[in-house]
């Protein structure tokens, strides 16, 4: 059977269709306008996906679509989207009016987390963990090619976990100390803005570090701290047989020997036998895990 996939994001909608092999068939992106509204980007969705479904001549298929943010089990409301029209809209009730069948809704953490347990770097592994650590923190649990959402839909969201909740900074989710604000791009960032009251990207304070530059050797060395110390809880919790890490933060090299040092450092075991790796599928990511997780 085929499965159509559709990736939701700030900027772009991505659609895929996979065969009975995961093997790639149709892939097209398009622009999505979010400034048009909730309407537009409802019909830009359902144009998209009837075009997927003709490509196959109408033949059975699932269909998942992944998005930043997730849908409320108290309210059926979407929340948490940084498409910020959506939020506080049926968003799935009206889409599947307007399609004419059920979908499958995951955020783009438990997208990624299938994706990569199924096609990518977690490949036959029975549990993965997986980990975006972008302009904020996220992750999900694959377990046995299912994910695991947990009773209220936020298991794995380890980026909201609190590692310093006396003396750490404010999160916009209004608890200190959580794991986003020390481990993301956006935390990175803030943190050295704090430390020197200048501005720099992530990639510049990179740079910096790697050139020896002081101010920028403490950021980073709060950074593979606060890493190991924050997935070493996770360990201690779930006992992954993987995590593998994705966004544009998991492309520091550093993080794969000094981070994985402080993980040692402060894993409650004599030894840490968990692959802690970069990711295979990369950018495309969301829109493969839209169509793994798709009914």
């Amino acid at each position: 059977m085929f499965k159509i996939g559709i990736d939701l994001g700030g900027t772009k909608i991505e659609a895929i269709i996979l065969d009975d092999s995961l093997k790639e068939i149709l892939r097209k992106r398009i622009n999505t306008e979010q400034e048009k509204g909730y309407e537009h980007i409802l019909d830009n969705i359902a144009s998209l996906y009837k075009e997927c479904s003709k490509a196959i001549n109408e033949a059975p298929h699932t269909f998942g679509i992944g998005t930043p943010g997730s849908v409320s089990a108290k309210t059926g409301m979407l929340k948490n989207s940084n498409t910020v029209c959506l939020n506080g809209k049926p968003f799935l009730h009206d889409l599947e009016k307007r399609i004419g069948r059920k979908v499958a809704i995951e955020n783009d953490a438990n997208c990624f987390a299938m994706a990569e347990a199924l096609n990518g770097a977690g490949r036959g592994q029975p549990m993965v963990f997986g980990v975006i650590m972008g302009t904020g923190c996220g992750g999900g649990i694959v377990y046995n090619g299912q994910v695991i959402q947990g009773l209220q839909s936020i298991a794995g969201e380890w980026g909201h976990t609190t590692i310093d909740y006396q003396r750490g900074p404010k999160c916009y989710c209004g608890k200190h100390g959580c794991v986003e604000t020390f481990i993301s791009g956006g935390g990175v960032e803030k943190r050295y803005e704090e430390l020197t009251g200048d501005k720099k990207s992530l990639h510049e304070i990179i740079l910096l570090y790697r050139s020896g530059n002081e101010n920028a050797g403490i950021i980073m060395h709060n950074f593979f701290e606060h890493f190991g110390v924050a997935l070493s809880n996770v360990l201690a919790v779930i006992d992954p047989d993987i995590v593998v890490l994705g966004g544009g933060v998991s492309n520091i090299e550093e993080l794969y020997t000094l981070g994985i040092e402080q993980v040692r450092k402060y894993h409650f075991n004599d030894e840490l036998k968990t692959q802690i790796i970069k990711n295979q599928t990369g950018d495309s990511a969301g829109v493969i895990g839209a169509a793994l997780i798709g009914i």
